[in-house]
């Protein structure tokens, strides 16, 4: 297993002197998770972005990194906002592997609550999954073209 840590509100951290959340270039917040479950996961970071700055050449460097890679199962730490949209991308290059999005709403260094449940529950699903793409966000699992976040109510659900 591996996992690929994009950026997004799960690494984000404050910034004492501009006042300003900003995605760090590290992946300390994904291996602090790590740091408390048994199951040990290479964690490689590439882009450390806001999913809104993503553009189609920063998801075609995340397309190729999952191909490249040797695991079968791969974890995508990603911003919630364009989750949807790399999963897609992955999804199109029918890849015999597991690929799941993960992410968070809320910063780890804010409150690590909801960040830690939705990585742990993304580890978790994915030693029990077939290939295919799926997002696992607030206790809500399945094929990426299932699961949306719905930006009125704040929550990802079942579509």
């Amino acid at each position: 297993m591996l996992i690929i840590n994009t950026g997004g509100t799960f690494n984000k951290r404050y910034d004492p002197i501009t006042g300003e959340l900003f995605v760090p270039c590290d992946n300390s917040a994904v291996e602090a998770v790590m740091a408390v479950l048994a199951e040990e996961v290479q964690v490689e970071g590439i882009l450390y972005k806001d999913s809104l700055e993503m553009d189609d050449a920063d998801r075609t460097v995340l397309c190729e990194t999952i191909r490249r890679c040797t695991e079968d199962t791969v974890i995508v730490v990603h911003g919630t906002d364009t989750m949807a949209l790399s999963a897609e991308a992955v999804a199109g290059m029918n890849l015999k592997k597991t690929v799941i999005f993960t992410g968070a709403m809320v910063p780890f260094s804010i409150d690590p609550l909801e960040a830690t449940a939705n990585l742990a529950m993304a580890i978790g699903f994915a030693l029990r999954s077939c290939s295919g793409v799926y997002i696992v966000m607030q206790g809500v699992c399945g094929q990426y073209n299932h699961v949306r976040k719905n930006r009125v109510l704040g929550k990802f659900e079942y579509v």
